[in-house]
């Protein structure tokens, strides 16, 4: 059963004056699984929909296997899609609901049973043939509604925002269903969420949008280690900005001058940004590290479970750090303390990114 890579190129959708996305290229590989991510309204579920055919782009094109499909009708592109308040037939027993697909297709009964058998096998909910969407919980028919599109080997799946309805430890169970699932049947997969922790689980590239305009295309981690500006960095679990000038890898700030490893800036004004995890606090005084210290105040300490955000007051500037509780269950606010900022978990951004 053959995927599809898809390509968008140029893709442009807006109503009247209202741009919902701006002029959008993006490559999506064979099998691979791509997270549209960003805040709501940022354009990713009509960029979706235009993927499925359910929305014309106003220009541009998209194509699946460098087949352009833009005058190719939803139901015949082979993308199927899958919404948050997943739509099954209340009078329908779950083996209709889930078979409904190749019914439509005039596959034989028997076919159709053995199929939808398998499907709700896939999607852990086997032998549930004769119940009816009411009898499911939430979590069981979202599931039931992934197994009806699959059945008809979709070359692509589309999943909008299919969680959001779902309390958080359902919601660990489905990623990890989904992410299994699609590895098994190797499909081309589109999940949109607005959820960035959703988005670093499930993926393997992530597409981060604002305002109908994609910011970055990247695997999960290069969002953290090196995000293309203070707003991505932002949208990613916050980070701390200074201001400062990069020359021959070091950066000099009002708070001294620090090595830095690598960034977007290698020379000239630059906004240093230090992720909060990347912080290490260490007993002031103390002389392990003999460069990029910086001395501060302790304001306050919140321990949130696997770790505590603690603020640190550096001359002006406030640093929010993740630290592991053990290394400051004596801490108090109040305490001087010496952060390390180690170089290889340094970045360097472009000033007028904030």
């Amino acid at each position: 059963n053959t995927m599809a890579s898809i390509s968008l190129k140029k893709i442009r959708k807006a109503w009247g004056s209202v741009v919902g996305v701006d002029s959008i290229d993006l490559e999506i590989q064979d099998k691979e699984f791509m997270v549209f991510l960003g805040p709501s309204g940022c354009g990713k579920t009509t960029t979706m929909k235009m993927i499925a055919g359910l929305l014309k782009p106003n220009s541009g094109d998209i194509a699946f296997d460098g087949a352009s499909v833009l005058h190719t009708p939803a139901e015949r592109r082979g993308a199927v899609m899958v919404f948050q308040n997943y739509l099954l037939f209340p009078y329908m027993s779950v083996g209709e609901n889930v078979g409904f697909g190749l019914k439509m297709r005039g596959v034989d009964k028997q076919t159709i049973r053995r199929r939808v058998a398998e499907m709700l096998e896939l999607v852990r909910l086997p032998g549930i043939e004769a119940r009816r969407p009411k009898q499911l919980s939430g979590g069981q028919q979202q599931r039931v509604a992934l197994a009806r599109a699959l059945i008809v080997q979709p070359k692509v799946l589309l999943l909008d925002e299919p969680l959001s309805n779902l309390d958080a430890h359902l919601r660990d169970e489905m990623r990890e269903l989904i992410r299994t699932i699609q590895q098994q049947m190797n499909i081309t997969t589109i999940f949109v969420t607005h959820d960035q922790e959703e988005a670093v689980v499930l993926a393997d590239r992530i597409a981060l949008m604002f305002d109908g305009v994609l910011h970055q295309v990247d695997a999960p981690q290069r969002f953290y280690d090196g995000p293309v500006s203070a707003r991505v960095a932002r949208f990613f679990g916050g980070a701390n900005f200074l201001p400062g000038q990069m020359h021959n890898g070091q950066f000099e700030s009002r708070l001294g001058c620090f090595a830095v490893a690598q960034g977007a800036v290698l020379n000239g004004p630059a906004l240093l940004t230090i992720r909060p995890e990347a912080i290490q606090l260490c007993p002031a005084g103390s002389g392990r590290h003999q460069q990029n210290l910086l001395m501060g105040r302790i304001i306050s300490h919140v321990y949130t479970g696997a770790n505590t955000r603690v603020k640190v007051q550096v001359n002006e500037l406030t640093l929010t750090v993740i630290a592991d509780p053990h290394a400051v269950d004596t801490a108090r606010a109040g305490d001087m303390v010496t952060l390390y900022l180690a170089p290889e978990r340094l970045w360097t951004l472009p000033v007028e990114s904030q």
